[in-house]
Protein backbone atom coordinates (compact mmCIF):
# COMPACT_ATOMS: atom_id res chain seq x y z
CA UNK A 1 0.00 0.00 0.00
CA UNK A 2 1.39 3.38 -0.98
CA UNK A 3 1.93 6.18 1.47
CA UNK A 4 -0.82 8.12 -0.32
CA UNK A 5 -3.30 5.24 0.07
CA UNK A 6 -2.37 4.80 3.72
CA UNK A 7 -2.93 8.50 4.31
CA UNK A 8 -6.36 8.38 2.66
CA UNK A 9 -7.30 5.32 4.71
CA UNK A 10 -6.24 7.01 7.96
CA UNK A 11 -8.21 10.12 7.06
CA UNK A 12 -11.29 8.05 6.26
CA UNK A 13 -11.08 6.20 9.57
CA UNK A 14 -10.68 9.48 11.44
CA UNK A 15 -13.70 10.91 9.64
CA UNK A 16 -15.81 7.88 10.54
CA UNK A 17 -14.73 8.18 14.17
CA UNK A 18 -15.54 11.86 14.25
CA UNK A 19 -18.93 11.30 12.61
CA UNK A 20 -19.75 8.56 15.09
CA UNK A 21 -18.83 10.84 17.99
CA UNK A 22 -20.91 13.68 16.62
CA UNK A 23 -23.94 11.42 16.25
CA UNK A 24 -23.62 9.84 19.70
CA UNK A 25 -26.92 10.01 21.53
CA UNK A 26 -26.98 12.00 24.77
CA UNK A 27 -26.40 10.74 27.37
CA UNK A 28 -23.77 8.10 26.70
CA UNK A 29 -21.60 8.48 29.83
CA UNK A 30 -22.00 9.36 33.54
CA UNK A 31 -23.87 12.56 34.40
CA UNK A 32 -23.25 14.56 37.55
CA UNK A 33 -25.50 17.03 39.32
CA UNK A 34 -23.60 19.62 41.35
CA UNK A 35 -25.15 21.00 44.56
CA UNK A 36 -23.09 23.90 46.02
CA UNK A 37 -24.17 23.06 49.59
CA UNK A 38 -23.71 20.22 52.10
CA UNK A 39 -25.95 17.16 51.76
CA UNK A 40 -29.25 16.77 53.57
CA UNK A 41 -31.33 19.83 52.76
CA UNK A 42 -34.27 19.92 50.38
CA UNK A 43 -32.38 20.90 47.23
CA UNK A 44 -30.03 18.00 47.82
CA UNK A 45 -32.81 15.45 48.46
CA UNK A 46 -34.81 16.52 45.40
CA UNK A 47 -31.74 16.67 43.17
CA UNK A 48 -30.94 13.10 44.20
CA UNK A 49 -34.45 12.09 43.12
CA UNK A 50 -33.89 13.71 39.72
CA UNK A 51 -30.49 12.04 39.34
CA UNK A 52 -31.94 8.64 40.23
CA UNK A 53 -34.78 9.01 37.71
CA UNK A 54 -32.37 10.28 35.05
CA UNK A 55 -30.17 7.23 35.48
CA UNK A 56 -33.14 4.89 35.27
CA UNK A 57 -34.53 6.65 32.20
CA UNK A 58 -31.32 6.65 30.17
CA UNK A 59 -29.34 3.77 31.65
CA UNK A 60 -26.26 5.80 32.57
CA UNK A 61 -24.59 6.27 35.97
CA UNK A 62 -25.49 9.50 37.76
CA UNK A 63 -24.06 11.18 40.84
CA UNK A 64 -24.88 14.15 43.04
CA UNK A 65 -21.73 16.03 44.03
CA UNK A 66 -21.94 18.38 47.02
CA UNK A 67 -19.47 21.28 46.81
CA UNK A 68 -20.07 23.68 49.69
CA UNK A 69 -17.77 26.64 49.98
CA UNK A 70 -18.96 29.64 51.94
CA UNK A 71 -22.38 31.17 51.62
CA UNK A 72 -21.07 34.50 50.37
CA UNK A 73 -19.08 32.96 47.53
CA UNK A 74 -17.04 31.96 45.69
CA UNK A 75 -19.60 29.16 45.09
CA UNK A 76 -17.08 26.49 43.96
CA UNK A 77 -19.91 24.21 42.84
CA UNK A 78 -21.25 26.84 40.46
CA UNK A 79 -17.75 27.58 39.19
CA UNK A 80 -17.29 23.87 38.43
CA UNK A 81 -20.44 23.86 36.30
CA UNK A 82 -19.38 27.10 34.59
CA UNK A 83 -15.99 25.61 33.69
CA UNK A 84 -17.33 22.22 32.56
CA UNK A 85 -17.95 21.47 28.86
CA UNK A 86 -21.36 22.64 27.65
CA UNK A 87 -22.54 19.12 26.93
CA UNK A 88 -25.10 18.37 29.64
CA UNK A 89 -22.89 16.03 31.64
CA UNK A 90 -22.44 18.56 34.46
CA UNK A 91 -25.70 20.06 35.71
CA UNK A 92 -26.02 22.65 38.47
CA UNK A 93 -28.73 22.56 41.13
CA UNK A 94 -28.64 26.20 42.19
CA UNK A 95 -30.37 28.45 44.68
CA UNK A 96 -31.51 31.93 43.71
CA UNK A 97 -28.16 33.41 44.80
CA UNK A 98 -26.13 31.85 41.98
CA UNK A 99 -27.75 33.71 39.05
CA UNK A 100 -28.97 36.71 41.05
CA UNK A 101 -26.05 37.45 43.40
CA UNK A 102 -23.13 35.52 41.87
CA UNK A 103 -22.55 37.85 38.90
CA UNK A 104 -22.62 40.89 41.21
CA UNK A 105 -19.94 39.99 43.76
CA UNK A 106 -16.74 39.81 41.77
CA UNK A 107 -16.56 36.13 40.79
CA UNK A 108 -15.04 36.15 37.28
CA UNK A 109 -16.42 32.73 36.32
CA UNK A 110 -19.97 33.90 37.10
CA UNK A 111 -19.82 37.33 35.46
CA UNK A 112 -21.36 37.57 32.97
CA UNK A 113 -23.83 34.88 34.00
CA UNK A 114 -22.69 31.76 32.09
CA UNK A 115 -25.83 29.71 32.74
CA UNK A 116 -29.30 29.16 31.36
CA UNK A 117 -32.09 27.82 33.54
CA UNK A 118 -33.75 24.53 32.74
CA UNK A 119 -36.46 25.15 35.32
CA UNK A 120 -37.13 25.76 39.00
CA UNK A 121 -38.43 22.94 41.15
CA UNK A 122 -38.40 24.12 44.77
CA UNK A 123 -39.34 27.08 46.93
CA UNK A 124 -37.76 26.68 50.33
CA UNK A 125 -39.71 27.01 53.55
CA UNK A 126 -37.11 29.52 54.77
CA UNK A 127 -37.55 30.95 58.26
CA UNK A 128 -36.15 33.33 60.83
CA UNK A 129 -36.06 31.41 64.10
CA UNK A 130 -34.87 31.66 67.72
CA UNK A 131 -34.51 29.23 70.58
CA UNK A 132 -37.52 28.27 72.68
CA UNK A 133 -36.11 30.20 75.65
CA UNK A 134 -35.81 33.48 73.72
CA UNK A 135 -37.56 36.36 75.56
CA UNK A 136 -39.63 37.20 72.46
CA UNK A 137 -42.18 35.36 70.35
CA UNK A 138 -42.31 37.31 67.12
CA UNK A 139 -40.43 39.92 65.09
CA UNK A 140 -41.98 42.82 67.00
CA UNK A 141 -40.80 41.27 70.25
CA UNK A 142 -37.33 40.72 68.78
CA UNK A 143 -37.18 44.37 67.71
CA UNK A 144 -38.11 45.53 71.21
CA UNK A 145 -35.58 43.17 72.80
CA UNK A 146 -32.80 44.26 70.44
CA UNK A 147 -33.27 47.88 71.50
CA UNK A 148 -31.59 47.10 74.84
CA UNK A 149 -29.78 43.82 74.18
CA UNK A 150 -27.22 42.51 71.74
CA UNK A 151 -28.64 39.92 69.34
CA UNK A 152 -26.38 37.71 67.20
CA UNK A 153 -27.60 36.38 63.85
CA UNK A 154 -26.46 33.19 62.13
CA UNK A 155 -26.86 32.93 58.35
CA UNK A 156 -25.48 31.14 55.28
CA UNK A 157 -23.59 34.18 53.96
CA UNK A 158 -24.02 37.95 54.17
CA UNK A 159 -24.53 38.58 50.41
CA UNK A 160 -27.14 35.84 50.07
CA UNK A 161 -30.79 36.66 49.47
CA UNK A 162 -32.29 35.40 52.76
CA UNK A 163 -29.62 37.22 54.75
CA UNK A 164 -30.20 40.46 52.88
CA UNK A 165 -33.95 40.07 53.44
CA UNK A 166 -33.34 39.40 57.15
CA UNK A 167 -31.16 42.50 57.46
CA UNK A 168 -33.74 44.50 55.51
CA UNK A 169 -36.59 43.36 57.77
CA UNK A 170 -34.61 44.37 60.85
CA UNK A 171 -34.04 47.83 59.40
CA UNK A 172 -37.72 48.18 58.49
CA UNK A 173 -38.59 47.27 62.09
CA UNK A 174 -36.13 49.73 63.59
CA UNK A 175 -33.28 47.56 64.86
CA UNK A 176 -30.02 45.96 63.77
CA UNK A 177 -28.27 42.75 64.77
CA UNK A 178 -25.26 43.42 66.98
CA UNK A 179 -23.24 40.74 65.20
CA UNK A 180 -23.65 38.10 62.53
CA UNK A 181 -21.73 35.08 61.28
CA UNK A 182 -21.91 32.69 58.33
CA UNK A 183 -22.32 28.92 58.75
CA UNK A 184 -22.34 26.05 56.26
CA UNK A 185 -25.21 24.50 58.24
CA UNK A 186 -27.80 26.14 60.47
CA UNK A 187 -29.75 23.56 62.42
CA UNK A 188 -30.95 22.61 65.88
CA UNK A 189 -27.38 22.43 67.19
CA UNK A 190 -26.63 25.98 66.07
CA UNK A 191 -29.29 27.39 68.38
CA UNK A 192 -28.68 24.86 71.17
CA UNK A 193 -24.98 25.72 71.26
CA UNK A 194 -25.71 29.37 71.96
CA UNK A 195 -23.38 30.48 69.16
CA UNK A 196 -26.10 32.81 67.90
CA UNK A 197 -29.49 34.01 69.13
CA UNK A 198 -31.37 34.02 65.82
CA UNK A 199 -30.86 32.04 62.62
CA UNK A 200 -32.27 32.21 59.13
CA UNK A 201 -32.43 28.71 57.70
CA UNK A 202 -34.63 26.25 55.89
CA UNK A 203 -37.37 24.67 57.96
CA UNK A 204 -36.06 21.26 56.89
CA UNK A 205 -32.92 21.76 58.99
CA UNK A 206 -34.84 22.51 62.20
CA UNK A 207 -37.74 20.08 61.77
CA UNK A 208 -36.24 17.65 64.32
CA UNK A 209 -36.44 20.35 67.01
CA UNK A 210 -39.38 22.38 65.74
CA UNK A 211 -41.09 22.10 69.13
CA UNK A 212 -38.01 23.61 70.76
CA UNK A 213 -37.67 26.73 68.61
CA UNK A 214 -39.71 29.84 67.90
CA UNK A 215 -40.31 30.59 64.25
CA UNK A 216 -40.56 34.39 64.06
CA UNK A 217 -41.21 34.83 60.34
CA UNK A 218 -40.99 32.99 57.05
CA UNK A 219 -39.29 34.46 53.99
CA UNK A 220 -41.45 34.74 50.90
CA UNK A 221 -45.05 35.61 50.14
CA UNK A 222 -46.79 32.37 51.11
CA UNK A 223 -47.13 31.10 54.66
CA UNK A 224 -45.59 27.70 55.31
CA UNK A 225 -48.09 24.90 55.80
CA UNK A 226 -46.25 23.58 58.87
CA UNK A 227 -46.19 27.01 60.53
CA UNK A 228 -49.49 28.54 59.37
CA UNK A 229 -49.70 31.07 62.22
CA UNK A 230 -46.29 32.58 61.46
CA UNK A 231 -46.41 35.70 59.26
CA UNK A 232 -44.30 36.03 56.16
CA UNK A 233 -41.68 38.73 55.66
CA UNK A 234 -43.80 39.97 52.75
CA UNK A 235 -46.70 40.53 55.16
CA UNK A 236 -44.47 42.49 57.52
CA UNK A 237 -42.64 44.43 54.78
CA UNK A 238 -44.06 44.05 51.25
CA UNK A 239 -40.97 45.58 49.65
CA UNK A 240 -38.95 42.58 50.85
CA UNK A 241 -41.02 39.99 48.98
CA UNK A 242 -38.50 37.50 47.58
CA UNK A 243 -39.16 33.78 47.17
CA UNK A 244 -36.18 31.52 47.83
CA UNK A 245 -36.11 29.02 45.01
CA UNK A 246 -33.85 26.33 43.61
CA UNK A 247 -33.56 25.17 40.01
CA UNK A 248 -31.49 23.29 37.48
CA UNK A 249 -28.98 25.19 35.35
CA UNK A 250 -26.50 24.30 32.62
CA UNK A 251 -23.90 26.20 30.66
CA UNK A 252 -25.58 28.56 28.18
CA UNK A 253 -24.00 26.79 25.17
CA UNK A 254 -25.56 23.43 26.01
CA UNK A 255 -27.52 22.12 22.99
CA UNK A 256 -31.28 22.55 23.28
CA UNK A 257 -32.02 18.87 22.66
CA UNK A 258 -29.79 18.00 25.61
CA UNK A 259 -31.53 20.57 27.78
CA UNK A 260 -34.91 19.14 26.76
CA UNK A 261 -33.95 15.63 27.88
CA UNK A 262 -32.91 16.84 31.32
CA UNK A 263 -36.06 18.94 31.64
CA UNK A 264 -38.33 16.03 30.74
CA UNK A 265 -36.97 13.89 33.56
CA UNK A 266 -36.85 16.66 36.16
CA UNK A 267 -40.42 17.78 35.51
CA UNK A 268 -41.70 14.22 35.82
CA UNK A 269 -39.74 13.74 39.05
CA UNK A 270 -41.22 16.84 40.66
CA UNK A 271 -44.75 15.63 39.90
CA UNK A 272 -44.03 12.19 41.37
CA UNK A 273 -45.70 10.97 44.54
CA UNK A 274 -42.43 10.85 46.47
CA UNK A 275 -41.50 14.44 45.62
CA UNK A 276 -44.95 15.71 46.52
CA UNK A 277 -44.87 13.69 49.74
CA UNK A 278 -41.64 15.45 50.67
CA UNK A 279 -43.36 18.78 50.08
CA UNK A 280 -46.20 17.82 52.42
CA UNK A 281 -43.78 16.63 55.10
CA UNK A 282 -41.55 19.71 55.04
CA UNK A 283 -43.78 22.62 54.06
CA UNK A 284 -41.79 23.18 50.87
CA UNK A 285 -43.35 24.06 47.53
CA UNK A 286 -42.32 21.44 44.95
CA UNK A 287 -43.31 22.08 41.31
CA UNK A 288 -41.85 22.67 37.87
CA UNK A 289 -41.44 26.21 36.52
CA UNK A 290 -40.37 26.60 32.89
CA UNK A 291 -37.09 28.11 31.76
CA UNK A 292 -38.78 31.22 30.36
CA UNK A 293 -40.64 31.78 33.61
CA UNK A 294 -37.39 31.38 35.55
CA UNK A 295 -35.68 33.99 33.36
CA UNK A 296 -38.50 36.43 34.11
CA UNK A 297 -38.30 35.59 37.83
CA UNK A 298 -34.56 36.24 37.90
CA UNK A 299 -35.10 39.70 36.39
CA UNK A 300 -37.71 40.51 39.06
CA UNK A 301 -35.50 39.21 41.84
CA UNK A 302 -32.52 41.26 40.69
CA UNK A 303 -34.70 44.38 40.82
CA UNK A 304 -36.04 43.52 44.28
CA UNK A 305 -32.56 42.83 45.63
CA UNK A 306 -31.36 46.16 44.27
CA UNK A 307 -34.11 47.82 46.29
CA UNK A 308 -33.05 45.96 49.43
CA UNK A 309 -29.43 46.97 48.83
CA UNK A 310 -30.51 50.60 48.57
CA UNK A 311 -32.52 50.25 51.79
CA UNK A 312 -29.54 48.86 53.68
CA UNK A 313 -27.30 51.62 52.38
CA UNK A 314 -29.50 54.37 53.81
Amino acid sequence: MSKFTKSLTAMALALVAMTGAAQAEYPEKPVQFVVPWPPGDLEDVLTRMIAEDFGEMYGVPTAVVNKPGGGGGPFPGAIEVANAPADGYTIGSFIIAIPVVGPQIGIPELNPDPFVPLGNFLTYPFVIAAGADAPYDDMAGLAAHAADNEVALGHFGAPLVPTQVTFGLAKEMGFAYASDAAFDALDCNTLASGDVDVINTTLQLILPCLDDVKVLASIGSERISLTPDTPTVAELAPNLDVALWNGLFVHADTPQDVQDKIIAVAEKTMMSDRAQALAAETGALVYWQSADEVKAQIAIDIETLAGIEALLAE
